[in-house]
């Protein structure tokens, strides 16, 4: 359904070339449902503006629904649904007014365009709320919307651009309900971009995380936390003897990435829960007293620290790269 080759773009700012996305290779099937993550700065925006003809390559080639990226940009616009992370839906008109209007610009005549509005607001669960203006809809109710409105021409391929974002957990599950259904009940190929970790790995047959312009990991979240070298494990212990403590933990079988914080203790074993009585018998010969343990099995976090340095969350937390506004000013460029 996707299949990108050398994908690449390179932007001029300030007076120098800046390679936002440096050769992406990807593969994704029909039927799957793809999570794609990134830091700030590390390329996912603009691999998937190029991926979904708003952005052109400078270099590289890809096929996208069957049609080629470069060559018939037209085509592949036609057959994939696209969902913003802002939503594209106008205010001040009706529910069932908005997605006949989109059918309408799909092609579809006015009956056709109807019933699929009809569809799609059953299978959304907006069904109740097609006379609604869109403006008085929760964020909940706006975001299946979104949804809507991008499997109008009954798309095989969709992208939805971090959908959840802004959500309260009761929302979240119900979207996540939607999406999955999209793959299960109706074999729509899903690519999704999030910064929700645990939407990725409740979600995602697959996942490729891509940093610095790359893809530099791929496989299901079972796969990826594989690659994570044993479980997390965090003691707490008194300050004045948090140096004896991790001398301890250090010694276990296989123990490595030993810190402290504080109070705290905390490194990676394989079999954290095995491991745990020979720790409490060591520090109990050294007369330390522990005041709280955690033991963790691998986290998609967890891979993302591996891979990038750094957590999802002080991703997010981090500005964005210099690329931003320089994608913004050249999108307008694209035919």
């Amino acid at each position: 359904m996707i299949e990108a080759r050398g994908l690449a773009r390179t932007f001029r700012t300030r007076g120098r070339t800046v390679e936002a996305v440096r050769g992406v290779d990807l593969e994704v099937k029909a039927g799957e449902l793809v999570g794609f993550l990134g830091p700030n700065g590390a390329g996912k925006t603009t691999t998937l503006r190029m991926l979904t003809t708003l952005l052109e390559p400078t270099s590289g080639e890809a096929t996208v629904a069957g049609c080629d990226l470069r060559k018939d940009p037209v085509g592949v616009r036609r057959r994939i649904g696209y969902v913003a992370q802002g939503g594209g839906s106008t205010p001040e008109l009706k529910v069932i007014e908005e997605l006949v209007l989109q059918g309408r610009f799909y092609g579809l005549a006015k009956a056709d365009a109807a019933r699929r509005a009809g569809e799609l607001a059953a299978r959304l669960d907006i069904a109740d709320l097609d006379q609604r203006i869109i403006k008085t809809l929760s964020g909940g109710q706006r975001r299946r919307l979104d949804v809507a409105l991008g499997l109008v021409h009954d798309p095989r391929l969709v992208f939805l651009d971090e959908p959840s974002t802004g959500l309260d957990p009761q929302s979240r599950a119900n979207l996540w309900d939607h999406i999955r259904a999209l793959r299960d009940e109706h074999d729509t190929t899903v690519f999704l971009t999030t910064h929700y970790l645990d939407e990725a790995d409740a979600l995602c047959d697959r996942i490729l995380v891509i940093d610095h312009g790359r893809i530099v990991a791929e496989g299901s979240p079972s796969e990826l936390k594989a690659q994570v070298s044993g479980d997390g494990v965090e003691i707490g212990v008194p300050a004045d003897q948090v140096a004896g403590a991790a001398d301890i933990a250090g010694t276990l079988p296989g123990a490595h990435e030993v810190s402290t914080v504080d109070e705290t203790v905390r490194f990676r074993v394989p079999r954290g829960d095995t491991a745990m009585p020979e720790l409490l018998r060591a520090l109990d010969s050294a007369g330390i007293p522990m005041t709280s343990m955690q033991v963790h099995r691998p986290t998609l976090d967890d891979v993302f620290l591996t891979l990038t340095g750094r957590t999802l969350r002080d991703a997010e937390a981090e500005p964005a790269g210099e690329t931003k506004p320089t994608e913004e000013k050249e999108t307008a460029d694209v035919a």
